[in-house]
């Protein structure tokens, strides 16, 4: 297991760039034997989101600035924009299960890292919040999707638009999260969840996950055939193992 814990504690685990590239870097480095990685927060709260000083034009000049970041192309705009969301994009590899332990805020840019990851556990005092279109933006760390995927999209437009508040309960209740725990109870739900997840061996959990996450693009007839294709290479490592 692998852990991911944002530690600004002091600004709620506010999110800057040099945070997406270093998660995006831990991420790529991963050896194949890690099975999970579950990603929290420090200090009491997931993330508060965008770190604002970066809309900040007093602040133009650091590094990351979103008010810099207009003076380029809209090419360059978009490549940059990519880049920053790498890190999220990773979250969904096939090769390890990515759990969100959700405590606290998780806004913004922390409601989009919790929807990168396949699982999130949520505390009772858990809130989550859409807050993009507050300051005049979009959702761009890749949550579009994930939520609608979560929610479906009348309720994720509501969510998204709106910038309201989903506290645990309703997060658990409209399928966000897929637990929700007294905040003492956290880590060890945490703990049973992996446990629960790495039961059986990584190849079929692998492959099951990459055909899940390929199921809503395929049509019946080719998900079947996926699922056939799957099945060769787990049957021939299977028959190996008992020679």
């Amino acid at each position: 297991m692998a852990t991911i814990a944002l530690n600004r504690p002091s600004v709620r685990n506010a999110q800057r760039p040099a945070m997406w590239a270093a998660m995006a870097q831990f991420l790529a480095s991963l050896d194949d034997a890690v099975r999970i990685v579950v990603v929290r927060g420090n200090g009491g709260t997931f993330s508060a989101g965008l770190d604002l000083a970066l809309l900040d034009p007093a602040q133009v000049d650091q590094e990351g600035s979103l008010v810099a970041i207009v003076q380029k192309s809209d090419q360059e705009i978009v490549d940059q924009i990519g880049d920053y969301q790498q890190a999220f994009a990773l979250l969904a590899d096939p090769k390890f299960i990515s759990i969100a332990a959700v405590n606290g805020h998780a806004i913004g840019a922390g409601f989009q890292l919790a929807l990168a990851c396949d699982q999130r556990i949520a505390t009772e005092d858990a809130q989550f919040c859409m807050k993009e279109p507050a300051l005049g933006l979009v959702p761009d760390l890749g949550g579009t999707k994930p939520l609608v995927e979560a929610v479906g999209y009348g309720r994720a437009l509501e969510i998204c638009a709106s910038a309201r508040m989903v506290k645990a309960a309703e997060a658990h209740c409209i399928g966000l999260v897929q637990s929700v725990v007294p905040p003492h109870a956290l880590d060890d739900a945490v703990t049973a969840a992996v446990r629960s997840l790495t039961a059986h061996g990584p190849s079929a959990v692998r492959a099951i996950k990459a055909l899940l996450q390929q199921a809503p693009h395929r049509g019946s007839e080719e998900q079947r055939l996926g699922e056939r294709m799957a099945q060769v290479d787990q049957l021939r490592e299977l028959a190996t193992r008992h020679r």
